[in-house]
């Protein structure tokens, strides 16, 4: 590996070194599809021209101060033949078959930790048309690359130390979770209906994803065994929580003296109760309870406590300590919701289409993630499961049904007016 000689390198952010140490490494799968076959023969130009120049750290590695082993970001040298993969299948089989080959693909690549003696990403190009895609590619980005900060921790001492969920058909409870196989699925909902459901109950989108993620979750674990309906399950919801002024390049936002801008992307863990089935009647109050407990705990005190006590932590224990202190927390808790907004028009990578996108959150030591993105018009959600331990068919089956109630329940409610 050969290092570039460009000053003191920078240095890694506390959540960067959480969530990249021994006891925890989480990295995000970006699955774009193609609507029509895709070329890789500018893959390598692509990624040297319009990649690496989008962010210094996608050729940097992380190194340890010989000092005080405090970790910094490195620039060096990328050999980008060993950032891509391009499989190679079996030819002429039909785009369900290859479905079969894709899911097992990004199982595999899911489960596996991205080596540290280079920039930590990878470039997967599957060349083979499934039910979803032409063809389609796979960023994999480590945790550290993308989320700088997270600046509120929003559950208790206690919950991370102490209470953990029931073992229920979304959570084992067993050790080693997070280098187990998942499946990855998706369902797809129209943003317009989504709208229609937030005007009439008013409530954020935010609220009603939350909602129907609750109510299929709920479903999901009723259908499996009747008793789990009412037994203790809690979700970790990330949301975003930066106060924009303007469009800053991806430069500014990571500068980590910049007086306007704080240190990288901010975002709040919220820790939530998901609603037990005796406790509500009307699928709705899945949606507002939803809403109720997202605005409390965005206002509570407890994000700022548990905010010290990883500094805390970090002081004298070191990342590792508070690395320790957060995979305790995941695993304590039954499942991660992610929600991101993505593009409002069609892209395009070198001028190939995209017709559908959508990412995972991979390494956390949980059984059940569930992610949602936005684009043109629709909400793609997507859950990453534990392969032989959830039913991903029976659970897309229940959040589809969650979400047909939901809009079912709300259709008589007149649209709130207009102010």
């Amino acid at each position: 590996m050969e290092f570039r000689e460009e000053g003191e390198g920078e240095p890694v952010s506390p959540t960067g070194q959480y969530f990249n140490s021994s006891i925890l490494s989480v990295a995000i799968l970006a699955v774009l599809e193609f609507e029509v076959p895709f070329n890789d023969s500018q893959a390598l130009s692509l990624l040297q021209d319009v990649f690496l120049p989008i962010n210094p750290r996608f050729s940097s590695i992380m190194i340890s101060d010989k000092a005080d082993q405090k970790k910094q970001w490195k620039r060096v040298e990328v050999k980008l033949e060993d950032h891509v993969r391009v499989p190679i299948f079996p030819s002429n089989m039909s785009p369900e078959s290859y479905d079969e080959y894709f899911d097992n693909y990004i199982s595999n690549i899911a489960a596996e930790r991205l080596p540290q003696n280079r920039p930590l990403w990878e470039i997967h190009i599957l060349k083979y048309p499934t039910s979803h895609a032409a063809g389609t590619l796979i960023f994999k980005l480590h945790h550290a690359l993308v989320f700088q900060t997270l600046s509120d921790f929003s559950w208790s001492i206690l919950k991370s130390s102490f209470v953990e969920d029931d073992r229920t058909p979304i959570r084992s409870g067993e050790d080693g979770v997070e280098f187990r196989p998942i499946t990855l699925s998706t369902l797809t909902f129209s943003i317009d209906e989504i709208k229609l459901i937030k005007n009439k109950l008013r409530v954020t989108i935010n609220d009603v994803i939350a909602g129907i993620i609750f109510l299929g979750t709920r479903i999901y674990m009723q259908e499996v065994t009747q008793k789990s309906s009412n037994e203790r399950c809690t979700a970790l919801v990330l949301l975003r929580t930066r106060n924009m002024e303007g469009y800053l390049s991806t430069k500014e936002m990571i500068e980590p003296n910049n007086a306007n801008m704080s240190w990288g992307n901010q975002f709040a863990f919220l820790h939530l109760p998901v609603p037990k089935s005796s406790e509500t009647l009307n699928p709705l109050d899945f949606v507002w309870e939803a809403q109720k407990m997202i605005k409390k705990k965005k206002s509570s005190a407890a994000s700022y406590l548990t905010s010290w006590l990883l500094d805390v932590l970090k002081k004298f224990r070191g990342p590792e300590g508070a690395a320790r202190y957060i995979h305790g927390t995941l695993k304590n808790s039954s499942m991660t919701i992610s929600n991101m907004i993505g593009p409002v028009e069609k892209m395009a990578l070198d001028n190939q289409p995209v017709g559908g996108l959508y990412f995972m959150v991979v390494g956390p030591p949980q059984c059940l993630t569930v992610t949602a993105l936005s684009y043109m018009g629709k909400l793609r959600v997507a859950f990453g499961a534990e392969k032989g331990f959830i039913d991903s068919q029976k659970l897309k089956a229940s959040m589809q049904n969650a979400f047909g109630i939901i809009l079912e329940a709300s259709n008589p409610i007149p649209p709130a007016k207009a102010a």
